[in-house]
C-alpha cells in the first residue's frame, strides 16, 4: 500500500494526544530515540511533547516527509506503527 504525505497527516490526527516511541535518523548512522505525546499536527508539521526526564528540551517537530521517507518511524504504544 503506497502512503502520501496526505494519508500519515490524517493518520496522525486520529493519534491526537497519544503517548509514542519516535526513531529518527541523526546523521552520522546515528539513530536518535525519544518519547512522548503527539500533541499538535500542522499542514506540514507535527509537534511531540516530549518526557522530561529523558530529554533536554520540551518539543520536536518533524515534517510529513520524514516519515514518508523513513528518516523518522512512529510507534504508538498501542502497538500501531506508521510506516512509509
Amino acid at each position: 500500500m503506497s502512503k502520501t504525505l496526505a494519508t500519515i497527516k490524517k493518520n496522525l490526527d486520529s493519534h491526537l494526544g497519544d503517548r509514542l516511541m519516535l526513531k529518527a535518523n541523526g546523521g552520522r548512522k546515528k539513530i536518535v530515540e525519544r518519547s512522548g505525546i503527539l500533541s499538535e499536527t500542522y499542514p506540514s508539521v507535527f509537534v511531540v511533547e516530549l518526557d522530561q526526564d529523558e530529554n533536554n528540551f520540551e518539543r520536536v517537530s518533524y515534517s510529513y516527509a520524514d516519515v514518508l521517507t523513513d528518516a523518522v518511524e512512529i510507534v504508538f504504544d498501542e502497538v500501531k506503527a506508521i510506516e512509509a
